[in-house]
């Protein structure tokens, strides 16, 4: 039997003047394991939370700390995930129109895939583009703010964490590619590294709208705590890009600051049309109908296997379209999600955001297990696996969690600044195959010991199970 702090059954957030009792708890199935766990000198100066389950049969395996609250990080895109498989069709909803005389009318459904850089869609594109219509006008929709509840300021200029929106374009971000700078002679001759000068770089900018906006950076941006894989600084409250020096070639993605009126623009640009930004008032005899794009497990796939935190804020935001059309609401989706798709879960979990991005959102480890386990039974188990990253292949995984054998561990990881967490399918030597969920919260410094750590362990299960 194990002695646990009847504390540490509360929520993190929980506070309480009483001095906590003593609580006795059944001992654990896999005595190994929690051996494993407590004789760890990685997990013992932090929060530790596990959970482990049979996916076939949901027993319960193991759990420590299971009913604890933790920071989830970028592990809440798998409950973006199951929402979107509940509310959303085989194909995204990328916009909506009516037609009126010599007039396209049309809005956004938070479909980030027009001129994406990564999971492009020309679906939307080509059908503005071809419309019979002499005249396109945009119509806008109320949708949630740019950034979500608690997101971190100073990331406003990392790829990671671009704006939301109803009508996102090119990821609403910019894309700059850099080539090696040039060297030029010092006193004639020929250049040679001893004796020459690196000339600035040539720097090309898509969409090339954005391209008289970048300019190399003045001093006052060189600051010496800028993380040296930085290469490009945007202005905080403007579309101003500042490019740092570099003596290699670089790739950056910088998102841009959005608005009706470069929205406009950019649309006009691109399409070769006039665009025009008016109110949405569609007639009772106006046909209002819904442009279907990308088939879902394309965004799906992208999202979970690299974590992307845009797609996973815009797959809330179309999902909102299926519970209303007078607006797009992250809080609608998540209300709804909890109330009617999630209210089995063992705790309720305190969800705010698509992405995982703000701290605020806190669920348990056993929670996590029972969406793991809901998505299994829900979801063919290739078509599940297929999604999400797997070891030795895709995001943070490519190069954990395989063997000579091949991948032994499908899931998502969950990190931020002293956060790292990871839950997932775990295909045992027995052939069986394991929900987990495991989080480290607030250990200090490198993550890399901890990563290894949630590694050892998950291999143990996966010899031993």
């Amino acid at each position: 039997m194990f002695l646990l702090l009847g504390a540490t059954q509360l929520p993190a957030c929980a506070q309480s003047s009483e001095t906590p009792v003593a609580v006795v708890l059944p001992a654990t199935n896999l005595p190994w394991l929690q051996l494993l766990v407590d004789s760890s000198a990685v997990l013992r100066q932090h929060q530790v939370g596990i959970s482990v389950a049979d996916a076939g049969t949901g027993e319960t395996l193991f759990g420590y700390n299971a009913a604890r609250y933790f920071t989830p990080a970028s592990m809440m895109k798998l409950f973006s995930f199951y929402t979107g498989l509940h509310l959303l069709p085989d194909s995204l909803p990328s916009l909506r129109y009516f037609s009126r005389g010599d007039t396209l009318f049309f809005q956004g459904t938070g479909d980030p895939t027009f001129l994406h850089g990564d999971v492009p869609s020309r679906r939307a594109y080509t059908f503005l583009q071809s419309r019979p219509e002499k005249l396109l006008a945009y119509c806008d929709i109320a949708c949630v703010p740019a950034y979500g509840p608690s997101w971190s300021w100073d990331d406003f200029t990392y790829y990671f964490q671009p704006e939301r929106g109803a009508f996102p374009i090119y990821g609403n971000t910019v894309r700059f590619y850099a080539a090696a700078p040039p060297l030029r002679p010092r006193t004639g001759g020929t250049a040679s590294l001893a004796h020459a000068v690196a000339l600035p770089q040539r720097v090309r900018v898509l969409p090339r709208s954005f391209a008289p906006l970048t300019e190399p950076a003045p001093a006052h941006f060189l600051s010496p705590d800028i993380d040296p894989d930085t290469h490009v600084r945007r202005s905080p409250l403007e579309n101003r890009f500042y490019t740092l020096p570099s003596p290699k070639k670089w790739i950056d993605e910088v998102p841009f600051r959005t608005s009706r009126t470069l929205l406009l623009r950019l649309l006009g640009d691109t399409l070769r049309r006039p665009i025009v930004g008016v109110a949405w008032h569609p007639r009772p005899t106006d046909k209002v109908q819904t442009l279907r794009g990308l088939p879902v497990d394309s965004l799906y796939r992208r999202m979970l296997r690299v974590s992307d935190n845009f797609l996973a804020e815009q797959l809330l935001l179309m999902c909102s379209t299926t519970l209303g059309h007078d607006s797009l609401s992250t809080g609608r989706v998540i209300h709804y999600a909890l109330k009617k798709e999630l209210n089995t879960l063992p705790d309720p979990p305190t969800w705010v955001d698509g992405s995982g991005l703000s701290r605020l959102n806190l669920v348990t480890p056993r929670s996590f297990t029972a969406v793991l386990l809901k998505l299994h039974q829900e979801v063919a188990e290739p078509r599940l696996l297929s999604l999400l990253a797997a070891g030795g292949h895709q995001g943070t995984l490519r190069k954990r969690y395989h063997d000579a054998n091949g991948t032994w561990f499908w899931g998502k990881t969950g990190t931020l600044t002293n956060c790292v967490n990871i839950c997932g399918y775990v295909r045992t030597k027995s052939g069986r195959l394991l929900a987990v969920s495991f989080f480290n919260n607030g250990f200090p410094g490198d993550d890399a010991p901890v990563r290894n750590e949630m590694e050892r362990l998950l291999r143990e299960m996966r010899d031993r199970l």
